[in-house]
């Protein structure tokens, strides 16, 4: 949403209805030409407002100066400051103050605000507060103005006061704010809800407001008063309420009851007695006024004015006090309001609003920050550009309930020519605990709040339920709680199921896209389940289409949608009784703001993730942040600090050998390691690979650092890639070295990402054009011939520099190397080892590179402890012992022959049988490359190796290679494999595999009649045997 805001111009932004009123406000607000300054205060930015401000101050030269101030007792008395100075820089020629404020934070500025000199000539102060206000044990979220009622009494004669609700009325309002010339302005509008909203197209103020002069006047120009009244003309009864989401409900139910009105307060201060008796009916004879209050032993301000504009009317006032907890009960549990109303006008019928009955409700939970998190925006997207739907999103977060958080993505459908009522989103949708059922459909991004959370109680009897989950049919049921299952039953509801990471890889996805391509499997499980018994493969095909084009991050949009259709698997629930459940299901509570700033930072409640003080919480409150472990009973459990951004199950082993095996002038670093396994619990089978989980040069990470202007020592906190939901902190030194693959290659998608950063024009072209269609033989040259690094690319456009958190993201993580194992564990028992050449190269310029991992490897020292895990591989003994083997291997990859070769010996040496072994070998040179030559020859004299072809390619006058060994025993091989059930396996480099193949092919021809066709095919038909094995690289 926030996405280069800053640049766009007022009139696309406000009518942009991806962009919410609560940040055009905050856009409006920090404009250089509207304000000299704008002071936020830190309750406000806990409020989910000023950050942006704060982040556009950053890189938009038409933000105004930011300066951050703590709220406490006195607060106001440095903004009081400022204006009385005269000739200060922020106040000079009349200028303008802002300032961000929360409603506590403006109670406890009050008292210095009586101290303001008028406004006018040495400037004025506009105070923008967002209403919300958190409430209880919980902290939810309330929109109540408590505040005020100490506020309001304390004020100046020359503070002008507005409220607003819609979004329309919080933008004309803060636009108004700034015309005023002669007063200071205290705007609260609502953050609750209807101005967070995504989907409502903005009006700016028409140009003739601002030349109206008094308030009056510019309200009246704009299409507003200071009150508005809806309801029957003749009611005898009406309510009086400030502005707010309460009020749009009780305007909404008033439009429908006869003899019933409402009026709403735009504007408290000035207060316009006459415009109050002039608006309401004239046979009203109770009126009922609705206060905001810190607590029920305090008299809200708002009664004491009607009652004195009233007193002399025959007509009787009613107060009625409203703590903040009332009001979110009130907007948060369905006809709790309704009833209320009942018992105030007992002679009245009040009536229900409704939404047109072609309305839909939609709700989606999931992880914060998880692959899916997009989803609802996305589905959001899609509806925004119809001509007759109206799409609202409002997304909540809950902070408190859950390690990690939950967030809430409540979007309501609606026809545009029918709704005459703007109903707050809460309204429609409340996060009612007790609710039999409102939502049409339910998306669960992740299947694991089922576990946690009542989150079905939400979906409405027979609806879809969507569940993305790696979970099958069957283990649904198993996995879900009683109450759950019982739920479900009850209602009827329809269950769906999709692996949206599994769709992602049959279609194709390389990691880097996954995200992106996980969201559209998503999208078009929902667009099949909301479109209905009318959904067909082409239909949503077609919704597909328009929403991504022909295809997404390079998969064809056709194939992603043909095989999510088939992959979408409704889940047919057992009918059998659930046993009673033992778990308490948990309720979803609105406690949370996020913001998303430009430089992709995610700020809730005012921390900002990766900055020092959120680090600091992280690391000293570790339990707090730390995701829940489930608890293991294995006997070497695994550590869920050891490199937490990892899925897989890691080990930490120990370094006991590093020898280098070829000479040292040889140009070749060919070494083996060996690595104590004992006290991990690391398992692995013959011929499986070892992940190692290597890290950066230490330093070259801090030339990188001194380059970039970083400080090394610097806290920052980053996700966690395998749980998204999770944070870790680290210093930058260490998150470089550990983690990021700042050394790696960088994909095209980086150039474009990076261009959004770049301050220089030249930078920022050259990086759009690389990651342009255009600029793909510069992108091929960059990265095949240069192979240039994303640090290289960093130092090559030096004007491009996004926040070291941010960069961390545009990078990713590490990936884990993986190298063939060279032991049998059944032989050498809590040990592993490895066979590596060092990878290092010169570039066309002269620069010396070097492999990440093979260099990490090759430094290492004994006793060092390096991070690894398994990984399976197709190199695998057949299952019968006395099948013959015929084992191929070039340079290193003879390591897995060598676990085979171990295990062989030690079947031999338990008196069992083994079947022939035929161990093909190849190198340069014997006396330099002859990879565990030792052992070989003693394999050969013990029997255990039947037959050895060794090919060392530059010891003759004629280049000699594995193949031409294997021709020499074409007859043998060829019995081995027609007749005798034998295995060949080649592991090594890919460019002899087409000589390999052709000599066993000629081997098979020649001497089992089978035609060249005929004798490749049988090989082909060996591979889903498993018994033509290729493991090349």
């Amino acid at each position: 949403m926030s996405r280069n805001l800053a640049n766009i111009s007022v009139g696309s932004m406000l009518e942009n209805p991806a962009v919410s009123a609560s940040a055009a406000v905050e856009f409006l607000s920090s404009r250089a030409s509207e304000t000299s300054t704008v002071y936020i205060y830190d309750l406000a930015e806990q409020a989910g407002f000023g950050t942006l401000t704060k982040s556009w101050a950053n890189s938009d030269k038409g933000t105004a100066s930011v300066i951050d101030l703590q709220t406490r007792a006195g607060a106001g008395l440095s903004l009081v400051g400022r204006l009385s100075e005269g000739s200060s820089s922020h106040t000079a020629n009349g200028a303008t103050l802002t300032a961000f404020v929360s409603p506590h934070g403006l109670a406890l500025m009050s008292p210095a605000l009586s101290y303001l000199p008028p406004a006018g000539t040495n400037g004025r102060l506009i105070i923008q507060v967002p209403s919300i206000t958190p409430v209880g044990e919980t902290m939810v979220l309330s929109p109540s103005t408590a505040s005020l009622s100490t506020t309001l009494p304390i004020l100046p004669e020359d503070i002008t006061v507005l409220i607003s609700a819609t979004p329309q009325e919080a933008v004309h309002f803060t636009q108004i704010s700034y015309g005023l010339t002669d007063s200071h302005v205290i705007h609260l509008f609502d953050h609750f809800s209807t101005s967070r909203e995504i989907g409502h197209k903005v009006l700016p103020v028409p140009e003739k407001v601002f030349s109206a002069g008094s308030l009056h006047e510019m309200l009246k120009q704009a299409g507003y008063s200071f009150f508005d009244y809806v309801g029957d003309i003749q009611a005898s009864t009406v309510l009086v309420l400030l502005n707010g989401p309460l009020g749009l409900l009780a305007k909404a139910i008033a439009r429908q009851t006869t003899g019933f009105g409402v009026v709403t307060v735009n504007v408290l201060r000035p207060w316009d007695e006459a415009a109050l008796r002039s608006i309401l009916p004239s046979g009203v004879r109770n009126i009922h006024v609705l206060d905001d209050v810190p607590n029920a032993a305090v008299q809200g301000p708002l009664y004491l004015d009607v009652l004195g504009a009233l007193f002399n009317d025959k007509n009787v006032v009613y107060p009625h006090r409203l703590t903040p907890g009332q009001t979110h009960a009130y907007l948060s549990t369905k006809n709790l309001f309704l009833r209320f109303l009942s018992s105030i006008t007992p002679n009245l019928t009040i009536a229900i609003p409704k939404l047109p009955s072609s309305s839909k409700k939609l709700m989606f939970f999931n992880a914060p920050n998880a692959v899916l998190s997009s989803l609802p925006s996305l589905v959001e997207n899609s509806f925004l550009s119809s001509k007759a739907l109206s799409a609202r999103l409002l997304v909540d977060h809950d902070v408190f309930s859950k390690k990690g958080g939950i967030t809430a993505s409540r979007l309501l459908l609606s026809p545009k020519d029918s709704a005459e009522d703007l109903l707050p989103v809460p309204v429609v949708l409340p996060f009612d605990s007790n609710s039999v059922g409102e939502v049409d459909f339910l998306g669960v991004l992740d299947t694991n709040l089922l576990k946690s959370h009542s989150i079905l109680t939400y979906a409405k009897p027979r609806s879809p339920v969507l569940l993305t989950t790696s979970w099958t049919a069957e283990e649904v049921s198993s996995n879900l709680p009683s109450d759950v299952l019982s739920l479900t039953s009850e209602r009827e509801l329809r269950l769906f199921i999709i692996d949206t990471k599994s769709v992602a890889s049959q279609v194709g996805a390389s990691d880097s896209v996954q995200d992106s391509v996980n969201n559209a499997i998503a999208y078009l499980a929902f667009m099949r389940l909301y479109l209905g018994s009318s959904a067909n493969v082409d239909g949503v095909l077609a919704l597909a289409l328009a929403t991504f084009g022909d295809s997404v991050e390079g998969v064809a949009t056709s194939k992603i949608n043909s095989v999510t259709w088939e992959a979408l698997e409704e889940v047919d629930l057992p009918s059998s009784s659930p046993v009673e459940s033992q778990t308490t299901l948990k309720a979803f509570e609105s406690n949370a703001i996020a913001v998303e700033t430009d430089e992709g930072d995610t700020v809730v409640n005012g921390a900002r993730l990766g900055s020092w003080h959120d680090a600091a919480k992280h690391l000293m409150f570790p339990s707090v942040f730390t995701p829940e472990q489930p608890v293991s009973e294995e006997q070497y459990p695994p550590n869920p600090a050891l490199r937490p951004e990892i899925s897989d199950r890691t080990f930490l082993v120990t370094c006991t050998v590093n020898r280098r095996l070829t000479p040292r002038e040889y140009d070749r670093n060919v070494f083996h390691l060996e690595f104590d396994t004992s006290g991990t619990g690391l398992k692995y089978a013959i011929g499986e690979a070892l992940g190692v989980h290597g890290w950066n040069d230490e330093q070259e990470v801090l030339d990188f650092c001194e380059q970039y202007g970083v400080d090394s020592s610097r806290l920052i906190t980053i996700p966690v890639v395998s749980g998204e939901d999770k944070m870790h902190t680290r210093t930058v030194f260490q998150a470089f070295q550990q983690q990021i693959d700042i050394f790696g290659r960088p994909p095209k998608s980086f150039y474009t990402d990076l261009a959004a950063y770049a301050t220089n024009t030249v930078d920022k072209h050259a990086l759009l054009f690389i990651g342009s269609a255009e600029g793909s033989s510069t992108f091929k040259k960059l990265s095949e011939k240069d192979t240039v690094t994303f640090a290289d690319v960093l130092r090559m456009y030096p004007s491009a520099r996004p926040g070291i958190e941010t960069l961390c993201g545009l990078i990713g993580d590490i990936k884990p190397r993986h190298y063939s194992i060279a032991s049998a564990q059944s032989v050498v028992g809590d040990r592993v080892d490895l066979l590596v050449v060092t990878v290092d190269w010169v570039t066309p310029s002269g620069s010396p590179r070097y492999g990440q991992c093979t260099k990490y490897l090759a430094g290492l020292r004994v006793g060092q402890q390096v991070t690894v895990s398994i990984k399976p591989s197709v190199m695998k003994l057949p299952p019968d012992d006395k099948q013959p083997l015929i084992m191929a291997g070039l340079g290193t990859g003879a390591a897995p022959f060598r676990a085979f070769l171990q295990h062989k010996a030690w079947l031999a040496e338990q008196g069992k049988e083994i079947g022939p072994v035929y161990y093909y070998f190849g190198s340069r040179h014997q006396s330099q490359e002859y990879l565990y030559g030792e052992e070989v020859e003693a394999f050969i004299l013990d029997g255990v190796i039947t037959r050895a072809g060794l090919a060392f390619s530059r010891d003759g006058p004629k280049k000699v290679y594995i193949q031409h060994k294997m021709l020499e025993d074409s007859e043998t091989l060829a019995r081995m494999l027609h007749e005798q059930n034998g295995v060949f396996y080649l592991c090594g480099p890919t460019w002899p595999v087409p000589d390999v193949f052709e000599a066993l092919v000629n081997a098979l021809s020649r001497y089992k009649g089978l035609n060249v066709a005929a004798a490749g095919d049988y090989l082909e038909s060996l591979k889903e045997e498993e018994r033509y094995v290729l493991e090349v690289y």
